[in-house]
């Protein structure tokens, strides 16, 4: 277990990554080669990259993160990610995205109304 200094460190680093992720990943339009590699480059901050992100199952995955110390508010931005990601390239993560999404509304033991519309919202695809 992480001390306050360290935790706190470690949620901003992960904020940082995930906010760099979003800037990248919602754009109106299709990725360019550079942006995937910055993409790719951010993941690398996270431990990740595209083929092993590909590869994972979404249990695996769910473990690398909550190990990455990633707490509900970044597994569920780390979630709209992987859904926006899905949209604009040729990688099918929203079976991911909703793992997430329910290990979220299953683990946190508090129910939360927008992350129930985003699993509906998943099941209804």
């Amino acid at each position: 277990m992480l001390n306050k200094g360290l935790r706190d460190e470690e949620k901003i680093r992960i904020d940082n990554v995930l906010k760099t992720l979003r800037t990248l990943v919602y754009v109106p339009y299709p990725l360019n080669n550079l942006e995937k590699a910055n993409i790719e480059d951010q993941l690398k901050e996270i431990g990740l990259n595209l083929e092993t992100l590909s590869s994972q199952t979404n249990e695996d995955l769910i473990t690398l993160l909550i190990r990455l110390h990633f707490d509900w508010e970044h597994l569920e931005q780390f979630g709209d990610i992987l859904i926006e990601f899905s949209k604009k390239e040729n990688y099918n993560f929203t079976d991911k995205a909703l793992a997430i999404y329910q290990y979220i509304q299953a683990e946190s033991k508090v129910f939360s109304f927008g992350i129930n519309a985003k699993i509906a919202s998943l099941k209804n695809k």
